[in-house]
C-alpha cells in the first residue's frame, strides 16, 4: 500500500499499520520534500528555530493517544541532545511545559523506525522521494503517478505505483495570497516562515527595523517572540481582520473534559444565522457562568476550551439544521474565534509578544484588511489596510502567515487538482473545506459513493470533521484529529487487505455486543480488551503473545454462543467484529488520553480467563 505525505499524518499511519498489521504487506510512504520527512511544514528542523514552541504543552504530544506520556518520556530520556543550545540541552520536560517543534521530527522519525523493526515477518517499510502529481483508481486498486523519487526507481522521470489502497495524507494546503502577487519574490517580503532560508532572513534583520506581520494568531506569535527574543527594538506591526490574539495557558494545565449542560442553540425549525449567533453568543455566556461556579478550579484561561469540547458531540445535530450557504458564511466569519476559544498557547509563546503589545510601542495590533503590498524605491514595503479607518504601514520586512487554503477547487496541488478534475475527490459541499470522505475516512466522488480504494488522513478532512464530530478550528486537523485518523485508517484498510477479517461481518456484530446471554457478552468485552492491548503494543513479542491469547479469547465467545444456544460466528467474522470494537475503544474521545490509558488498563496486562 501507498501513503502519500511523510509528516505528521502520514508517519502516523505507517506507524500503526506497521503496529497493526498481522499478514505481509508492504508500506511505501512517499514524500515531496525530504526535509519535510516525518515532519511536515509545522516541526521540520530547517524551518522551525529553537523558540518556536508548541503551542499545546509537551505533555499533550505523543503521537499515541494510549500512551499520553510517551513524547516528554522519549525527549527526556532517549532525545540525542548533541547540539543543543543552553536554554534546552539540560533542560526537562514536563506534561504541562513547553518543547521546541523542531524536536518533532525525531520524535517521530525514532517511532517509525522502532515500528518497521518490531514489524511482523513479511511486514515492511520503503521511503519513497519524489511528488504524487496523479492517480487513477479501477478494478480495486489504485495507480499512483510519481515524479522524481528515490530507488528503487532512480533518476528523474514518472514511474506509475500500483497499490491495493492508498492513503492520502498531504497536510496543509497553501493559500494564494493575492494583495502580495506584486511582491512574492521582494527580498523584503517572507512567504514561508517556516523555511530555512526565511528564517535566516527574519534571524539577520537589524534590530530597530520596522517589521509587518500578517496576522495575529499562531505563525505570527511565532515571528513576532523569534524577534523579540533576539533583543528586536524597532516597531512591530501585526495586521489581521480579526484582530484576535492567543490566550494564554496556566503553567500547570492539564486536558480535562466536562460534563456540560447540552447547549440550547436550535427551535424546531432554522430560524436563521443571526438568531443562531444570539442563541449561540447566550448559550455560550451560560456554558461559561456554570463551568465559573460549578468547577471553579478551572483557571479562567481556560474555561472556553472546556465549554467549547463539551459542546463538540451535540454540534453535528445543530449544524445539521444549517443550510450550506449559510454554513460557509458561519465558519468563515466566526472561525478564527472559533479556533481561539477552542485552544490557547503556552506562555513560553505568548509573553514576550503580550508584553511587547501591552507597553503599548513594541508591538502595534491592527484590526483590518490587508488589501495591497508594493515594493517603494527606498527597497521597503508599503501595505495597504482597511478597516475602520484605512491606513498605509511602511515596513523594511514584511512575515506573511502560513495562509492555509481551505477550498480544495483553488489549491495549487497537482495530485489534488487531477482527483477533483476526474470526479475520484469532491469539494465538501457542506462547509467548502476539505473534500468529501465517508465515516471511515475513505474518499468518496460526485455521486457520494466511495470512488475506490483511496483514504484520507489530516487536513483534507476538515469539513468531515466539522459537521460529523463538530470539531472546529485546528481541532479539525491538527495532531489531536490526526491521532484518532491514524487508528482507525490503519484499521480499516487492514479489514480490507488481510484475510483474517471479514468486513461484510457488520450486520451480524449484533449477535455478540448485544447478546442477552451475559457470558456471551463477558467473553466478547473480554477479546475486544485483548485486542485493544494488541493494537497499543509497540513489542512484537508483546503483540505476539496478546496475538495468542486473543485468539484463545475468541475461541471463548464460540464457546459461550454454542453454550447459549446461538450458532457461533465464524472466525474471520468474530475477528473483524471485535477488532472493529477495538478501533473504537482506542479513539474515544469523551475522556481525555490519560483517562483513556487508564480506561483500558493500558499499564497492566488483562487478567487472564480463570473460567
Amino acid at each position: 500500500m501507498v501513503i502519500v505525505g511523510a509528516g505528521l499524518g502520514g508517519t502516523a499511519t505507517a506507524i500503526r499499520l506497521l503496529q497493526f498489521a498481522r499478514e505481509p504487506l508492504q508500506v511505501v510512504v512517499i514524500e515531496r520534500r525530504p526535509e519535510y520527512r516525518s515532519a511536515g511544514v509545522a516541526y521540520h528542523p530547517a524551518g522551525n528555530h529553537w523558540h518556536h514552541v508548541f503551542n499545546i504543552q509537551a505533555g499533550r504530544m505523543s503521537m499515541f493517544r494510549e500512551d499520553v506520556d510517551d513524547f516528554v518520556a522519549w525527549a527526556n530520556g532517549e532525545a540525542d541532545r548533541t547540539g543543543w543550545p543552553s536554554e534546552w540541552s539540560g533542560f526537562t520536560f514536563t506534561e504541562s511545559g513547553p518543547a521546541p517543534r523542531r524536536l518533532y521530527a525525531a520524535y517521530l522519525a525514532t517511532r517509525l523506525a522502532e515500528a518497521a523493526r518490531e514489524a511482523p515477518d513479511g511486514v515492511t517499510l520503503l521511503e519513497v522521494d519524489g511528488e504524487a502529481v496523479d492517480m487513477a483508481v479501477g478494478a480495486g486498486r489504485a495507480q499512483v503517478v510519481v515524479e522524481s523519487h528515490s530507488p528503487p526507481h532512480t533518476g528523474p522521470g514518472r514511474t506509475t505505483l500500483h497499490a491495493d489502497h492508498v492513503v492520502l495524507a498531504t497536510g496543509l494546503e497553501e493559500r494564494d495570497l493575492p494583495f502580495a502577487a506584486g511582491v512574492r519574490d521582494h527580498p523584503s517580503f517572507v512567504r514561508h516562515p517556516y523555511s530555512e532560508a526565511e528564517i535566516e532572513r527574519v534571524l539577520a534583520l537589524r534590530q530597530d527595523a520596522v517589521v509587518a506581520i500578517v496576522g495575529t494568531l499562531l505563525s505570527a506569535y511565532d515571528s513576532a517572540s523569534l524577534l523579540l527574543r533576539r533583543g528586536h527594538t524597532g516597531p512591530i506591526h501585526m495586521i489581521s481582520r480579526s484582530g484576535l490574539t492567543l490566550r494564554t495557558y496556566p503553567s500547570d494545565h492539564r486536558h480535562h473534559v466536562l460534563g456540560l449542560p447540552t447547549p440550547r442553540l436550535h427551535a424546531d425549525g432554522y430560524e436563521g444565522r443571526d438568531e443562531l449567533v444570539r442563541r449561540f453568543r447566550d448559550e455560550w455566556e451560560r456554558a461559561c457562568a456554570i463551568v465559573a461556579r460549578e468547577h471553579p478550579a478551572v483557571a479562567p484561561a481556560v474555561v472556553t476550551e472546556r465549554v467549547a469540547k463539551s459542546w463538540e458531540p451535540h454540534l453535528p445535530e445543530i449544524l445539521a439544521r444549517v443550510p450550506s450557504p449559510d454554513l460557509h458564511a458561519l465558519l468563515d466569519r466566526y472561525g478564527s474565534l472559533l479556533a481561539t476559544l477552542r485552544v490557547s498557547a503556552v506562555a513560553y509563546i505568548t509573553e514576550f509578544v503580550d508584553a511587547a503589545i501591552e507597553d503599548g510601542g513594541r508591538i502595534v495590533l491592527t484590526t483590518g484588511k490587508v488589501d495591497e503590498i508594493v515594493g517603494t524605491e527606498a527597497g521597503t514595503l508599503r501595505l495597504s489596510v482597511s478597516g475602520a479607518a484605512a491606513q498605509t504601514i511602511e515596513a523594511d520586512l514584511v512575515i506573511s502567515n502560513f495562509g492555509r487554503e481551505t477550498d480544495y477547487e483553488r489549491v495549487g496541488s497537482a495530485l489534488w487538482t487531477n482527483l477533483l478534475r476526474k470526479g475520484i475527490a469532491v469539494r465538501h459541499r457542506r462547509t467548502g473545506r476539505g473534500v468529501e470522505v465517508d465515516g471511515c475516512g475513505v474518499l468518496l466522488g460526485p455521486t457520494g459513493a466511495r470512488s475506490g480504494p483511496v483514504t484520507v488522513v489530516g487536513g483534507p478532512r476538515e469539513g468531515d470533521e466539522i459537521v460529523r464530530y463538530g470539531r472546529v478550528g485546528a481541532f479539525a486537523f491538527n495532531l489531536a484529529a490526526i491521532k484518532n485518523h491514524s487508528v482507525g485508517v490503519a484499521a480499516t484498510v487492514l479489514h480490507q487487505l488481510e484475510s483474517c477479517y471479514d468486513e461484510q461481518a457488520d450486520d451480524v456484530a449484533k449477535t455478540v455486543t448485544d447478546a442477552e446471554d451475559r457470558q456471551v457478552r463477558a467473553a466478547f468485552a473480554r477479546s475486544v480488551l485483548l485486542d485493544v492491548h494488541r493494537m497499543a503494543a509497540r513489542r512484537r513479542r508483546d503483540r505476539e503473545a496478546l496475538t495468542t491469547r486473543l485468539e484463545e479469547s475468541l475461541d471463548a465467545v464460540r464457546g459461550a454462543m454454542t453454550g447459549y444456544g446461538e450458532a457461533p460466528m465464524a472466525d474471520r467474522a468474530l475477528r473483524f467484529v471485535v477488532n472493529t470494537a477495538a478501533m473504537t475503544r482506542l479513539n474515544d474521545l469523551s475522556v481525555t488520553p490519560r483517562g483513556l490509558r487508564s480506561l483500558l488498563g493500558l499499564d497492566a496486562p488483562p487478567e487472564p480467563d480463570t473460567r
